[in-house]
């Protein structure tokens, strides 16, 4: 697996400095892993020159090099005065296409990455480190319009956390388009995905738009990337390489311009190593990969998880505001405890099925599923026209203040958790320290300073063994 979150990412992008026909000089900075040139207007760059092809060449990104590609151009395409069909470029080089001259730099920054101060970024909440780091990557990636790899076991939010890249770049007033590649048959794919012509196959009564095309100026997700078969793979390649497409029945290219973000619950390093997946694509889809950290390893973040849902799900909605307000730290205690194998998905639906059942304004722990709670509670149910209850286990189920820091929370559960036991003991044994500070296996002297902090007070013979 790759490193969970990144501590630095190079960024590298590339400048070109041209000097047009009548000896103008501009520069141009791109960030995008390929650049196609030519003189039509639909290219990344346009070059007025009536010697330059309508789309004559592209510079793009292969792993850690740069190359420039002839696109059959007319009149050819030379690198430092040598015509080529493919080459590739180091700082410097030249390129002429007809009567333009282009200076090609390579500019690579390194970027550090720090966890952010935030505890939420847009509709990704979590105060861990892991998450904070990533929420560090974002801020760094999202303005750039690299190609995001997301992976994670099923549940953690990839699809979240592509929205949000969405959400913080310059792409985020155009659309936002999910293509789930597992959940869709095979031979429809490539109709879905890049379109087709009518007549096209049977049952294609009218031609239509595929979902690049409807991603234009958009960011398009494909999850499950993983499940894509590998005679699709090469034609989404085509179309992060030369930003086009070809409908299926149609010789045509459609020029697009889309931020790609993939995701998948698999390994796809090895993947590439078992034959399944083209390292080509690979290679031109991870530009930057993150892992998403499991549930169960950051368990800190369940409070301000639990306080999201309720604060913004639609189910617990009402006129007045959330109808389930908390959590009881008991329930509390259970979901922390809980391994969590469907990751934020599972916790969401557990938090909607207890807002179901809950009766008060906290999520109480007979509302959890038994095998959450760790023991069967107290729960009515309907059996045959009779309720039926089972032994609920002793527990304080005062609600966990959500509304406070983990700090600040945690003092006020711990004092109220030290007055309940501390009353429950010396009412058992008639208010006798003595005895209810032995049960609790705590100094008799200690116990006392506890009971006078709480204004409890001892019964006769309180002081007496």
């Amino acid at each position: 697996m790759s490193e969970l979150i990144p501590s630095a990412l190079t960024l590298r992008r590339c400048k070109l400095v041209r000097t047009a026909p009548d000896g103008s000089v501009a520069e141009y900075i791109f960030d995008q892993p390929t650049v196609v040139l030519g003189s039509a207007e639909d290219n990344d760059l346009v070059l007025d020159d009536d010697k330059v092809s309508r789309v004559h060449a592209r510079i793009f990104q292969e792993g850690d090099e740069w190359l420039v590609e002839d696109l059959g151009s007319t009149n050819g395409t030379l690198v430092n005065h040598v015509r080529v069909r493919v080459a590739f470029l180091k700082s410097g080089v030249t390129i002429r296409m007809g009567g333009s001259q282009l200076r090609f730099s390579l500019l690579s920054e390194r970027v550090e990455i720090t966890p952010s101060a935030r505890e939420s970024l847009g509709p990704i909440v979590g105060k861990s480190e892991r998450m904070r780091q990533l929420f560090g990557v974002i801020e760094k990636i999202a303005p750039t319009g690299v190609t995001v790899v997301l992976e994670g076991e099923t549940g953690t939010g990839k699809e979240v956390v592509a929205r949000t890249v969405h959400q913080y770049s310059s792409r985020a007033n155009q659309t936002f388009i999910v293509f789930d590649c597992g959940a869709v048959a095979e031979n429809l794919i490539e109709s879905e995905l890049f379109g087709h012509e009518k007549g096209s196959f049977t049952g294609a009564l009218a031609a239509r738009q595929g979902l690049f095309e409807m991603a234009h100026g958009g960011t398009i997700f494909l999850d499950e990337i993983g499940e894509l078969a590998l005679d699709l793979q090469p034609k989404l390649l085509r179309a992060l390489e030369q930003r086009e497409i070809r409908r299926v029945g149609s010789n045509r290219p459609v020029k697009i311009d889309v931020r790609v973000i993939a995701a998948t619950n698999r390994d796809l390093a090895e993947e590439v190593k078992e034959g399944r997946f083209r390292e080509d694509l690979f290679y031109r889809l991870s530009v930057v990969r993150l892992q998403l950290p499991a549930l169960r390893e950051r368990r800190e973040d369940i409070p301000s998880l639990v306080r999201h849902i309720l604060r913004t799900g639609g189910f617990n909605r009402t006129a007045d505001g959330p109808r389930v307000k908390g959590i009881a730290s008991a329930a509390l205690e259970a979901l922390m405890r809980y391994e969590w194998p469907g990751n934020v998905r599972e916790l969401t639906n557990v938090v909607e099925r207890a807002c179901s059942f809950a009766e008060g304004e906290f999520i109480q722990l007979e509302d959890l599923p038994d095998h959450i709670a760790g023991v069967r509670v107290s729960r009515r149910r309907e059996e045959s026209g009779t309720l039926a209850t089972e032994p609920l286990r002793p527990t304080t189920t005062a609600p966990i203040p959500l509304d406070k820091t983990f700090k600040d929370a945690k003092e006020e559960w711990l004092s109220r958790f030290e007055k309940e036991y501390l009353q429950t003991l010396l009412e058992k044994h008639s208010g006798n320290l003595s005895q209810a500070a032995r049960e609790a296996e705590v100094d008799r002297k200690h116990f006392r300073r506890l009971a006078r902090k709480y204004s409890l007070v001892a019964g006769p013979g309180g002081d007496d063994d």
